[in-house]
This record gives C-alpha cells, sequence and structure tokens, in this order.
C-alpha cells in the first residue's frame, strides 16, 4: 500500500489538470462552424451539383477526359471498362473505384440518358434495377457526343487545374459544343441543397440556343415555345404544362409523368391494357410486381393478370383485364395506386462561376451561350 493520502487535505495541493492545455482553447461550435462549411462547400462544388456550362460532374468530367487521354474515341474500339476506371482514380479521382464505374455505366444507359456520352458493350444494367456486369467484362468507348463535348479541349480553350497530387493537369470544364446540362438533365444531393434537372429533346433545345443568339431579348416565355417540357428518354406522357412552366420560369416546379399506355384486344372478347412506356427512373419490375401484389391483395379490381413481355426492342407490359372488366376505370386506378404515373420535381440548381445558382430556363441558355462565346 503507498502511504499518499487518498484525499488531499489541502485543495491547493490538487495537480491542475489544465495547466499544460492554457491557451489552447477551441470552441466546438466554431469548429463544427467551419468544418461543416469547408465539408459542405466541397461536396456541393466538386462532387455532388454539375458545373452549367458542361453539365457534369467532376467524376464525369474526369472520365471523359481520360478516355479523351487514352484516344478511347467513338471511331476506335471498345476497352475493358477497367481500364478507364483505373486511369481516372489514379490521375484525378482518388475515390473508390466502385463509385467511378457507377457513374462511367451511368453514362452509358440509354434509359438513364437522353444522349448517352459513352457507348457500352456488355450488361450495362436495365430498367428493371439490374446492376452492370463488373468493370472486368465489360467494354466501353466514348459515343459520338462526348466527342462534342470535347471538341477543341487541346486548343486552349478551358482552364486547367492541377489534379489532386499535382503530377497532372486537369481541366475544370469541358468546352462542350452544346448545352449538356439541359439534354441529359442532373439529379444530385448535396449537403443543404439538391439538384433535379430534368432531360431534354437535343433538337429542342438547340433550336432554342440558336433563337436566343440571334434575338437575345427573348424571355423564358418565349423560349418555351422551342423547349415546352422536359423529354425523359424512357418516354411516357406528360401531364399538364403548368408544372414545366414553373420549372423553367422560377427554376423549380413538379412535373408529372404517366406510363404510355393502349387497350388491345390480346383474344376474342377479352382486352388487356398494355404499357409500351414507363415513367423515367421507374423500376418496371418493382411496377409489375407493385401491380401484382396490389391485385392479390383485391386493392385493384378488374385485372386477371400481368405479365412483362418486354424484350431488348423496347417495353411492353401487360395488363390482362377480366371479362367484365371497364377499361377506363381500371387504368385510373393503375395510375393512382402505381408508379405508373410518377412525378419528378424540376429543381434547376447548378453552379454558376463556382456557387449554386437556381436557374430559370432563359439564365441557363444566356450563361451557356456567354460560355461558348469564351470558348
Amino acid at each position: 500500500m503507498s502511504d499518499t493520502p487518498e484525499h488531499p487535505e489541502n485543495e491547493d495541493e490538487m495537480p491542475d489538470s489544465h495547466s499544460h492545455h492554457v491557451g489552447q482553447g477551441i470552441s466546438i461550435a466554431d469548429e463544427m462552424r467551419s468544418s461543416f462549411l469547408d465539408y459542405a462547400m466541397s461536396v456541393i462544388v466538386s462532387r455532388a451539383i454539375p458545373d452549367l456550362r458542361d453539365g457534369l460532374k467532376p467524376v464525369h468530367r474526369r472520365i471523359l477526359y481520360a478516355m479523351h487521354e487514352t484516344g478511347n474515341s467513338h471511331d476506335k474500339s471498345y476497352r475493358k471498362s477497367a481500364r478507364p476506371v483505373g486511369d481516372v482514380m489514379g490521375k484525378y479521382h482518388p475515390h473508390g473505384d466502385s463509385a467511378i464505374y457507377e457513374a462511367l455505366v451511368r453514362m452509358a444507359q440509354d434509359f438513364s440518358m437522353s444522349l448517352p456520352l459513352l457507348d457500352g458493350q456488355g450488361n450495362f444494367g436495365s430498367m428493371d434495377g439490374d446492376n452492370a456486369a463488373a468493370m472486368r467484362y465489360t467494354e466501353v468507348r466514348m459515343d459520338k457526343p462526348a466527342a462534342a463535348l470535347l471538341a477543341d479541349i487541346e486548343k486552349n480553350t478551358v482552364d486547367f487545374q492541377d489534379n489532386y497530387d499535382g503530377k497532372d493537369r486537369e481541366p475544370t470544364v469541358l468546352p462542350a459544343r452544346f448545352p449538356n446540362m439541359l439534354v441529359n438533365g442532373a439529379g444530385g444531393i448535396a449537403v443543404g441543397m439538391a439538384t433535379n434537372i430534368p432531360p431534354h429533346n437535343l433538337g429542342e433545345v438547340i433550336d432554342a440556343t440558336l433563337a436566343l443568339i440571334e434575338d437575345p431579348d427573348m424571355d423564358s416565355e418565349q423560349l418555351m415555345a422551342y423547349v415546352p417540357a422536359p423529354d425523359f428518354p424512357t418516354g411516357g406522357l406528360i401531364l399538364g404544362r403548368s408544372g414545366a412552366r414553373k420549372a423553367y420560369l422560377e427554376g423549380r416546379g413538379s412535373v408529372i409523368i404517366r406510363a404510355k399506355t393502349r387497350i388491345e384486344e390480346i383474344r376474342k372478347d377479352r382486352y388487356a391494357i398494355v404499357l409500351d412506356e414507363i415513367p423515367y427512373q421507374v423500376n418496371k419490375a418493382n411496377l409489375v410486381e407493385r401491380i401484382a401484389d396490389l391485385v392479390r391483395e383485391k386493392r385493384l379490381e378488374g385485372i386477371s393478370a400481368v405479365q412483362d413481355e418486354s424484350d431488348r426492342v423496347g417495353v411492353r407490359v401487360v395488363v390482362e383485364l377480366k371479362k367484365d372488366a371497364t377499361a377506363e376505370v381500371v387504368l385510373n386506378q393503375l395510375f393512382r395506386f402505381t408508379p405508373m404515373q410518377t412525378s419528378f420535381g424540376c429543381n434547376m440548381l447548378a453552379l454558376h462561376g463556382g456557387r449554386p445558382e437556381q436557374l430559370t430556363l432563359l439564365n441557363f441558355l444566356s450563361h451557356f451561350i456567354t460560355f461558348r462565346e469564351e470558348v
């Protein structure tokens, strides 16, 4: 046993546990405030929100630039997807390879992109939510539109910056000959803000851009004569114009999309509702499953069977009706209870000069034209 008393009689003899920390105090609130702000800005600027000039987030820009550097263009043969993923990770994007590969896969999916930037060979996933095959199996090259985004990059058209370890240079933005951001849309969740830009028809967007170059005094209303609404790669019908109008005039709005359907006589006196197109970002397998569940639970009346007869040519989901069912009634129930009708919340947020900005249709196109003049 040691003979030191457990409780010193004299309080002054207590060792001062704080003495060697004096002058180094830091408020946790201040630390949280500054660190969180740094983190938020990093996610906003370099991960989640696209640049309005080329419509790309850093990972997509880096994929295209790395493929451009290695000559992996649309007129050359396919290469294993692992190759560009490795190039991007090693030279420009010090993050996980799976995130890079997922970004690459999406750029090659014709059901995700109005104008795919990559051309893939192999299993790149499906509308049923299947994952793509591993990157050692799939092959990829740039598609023609990517060449238009990269055109003239050698001619000192855009600014370059050091990569993460200072050993290479990468472009801060691509020269972008067409307004990719509106054409392919974008979605991303940052910190404290999100973006959800719907895809549009390439021809309409280019017509609007040309019209605005001819007459710079046009307003968003006049531009909407050229771009009346979004145009989703999976098709579908947009209900009403008010949602798209609001998005184009104010930068936010909700667009309601319905599956494209028709009534077909499948056998004598037996009819079916056939879906040829489904709303954007709806998982087809889940949609079919949902209809089947509702029929089983007796919440949907008048349906005798549901079959997914889609093939590589297109979507075909057949909802067979019972003899006494009225197609219109069943259809309205389907729209009400299943993802055959969904809403796409437009949030036209993009980086302009490195800062997030809510954009109207006019803002966006005029900023794009200014950028192209600089290039």
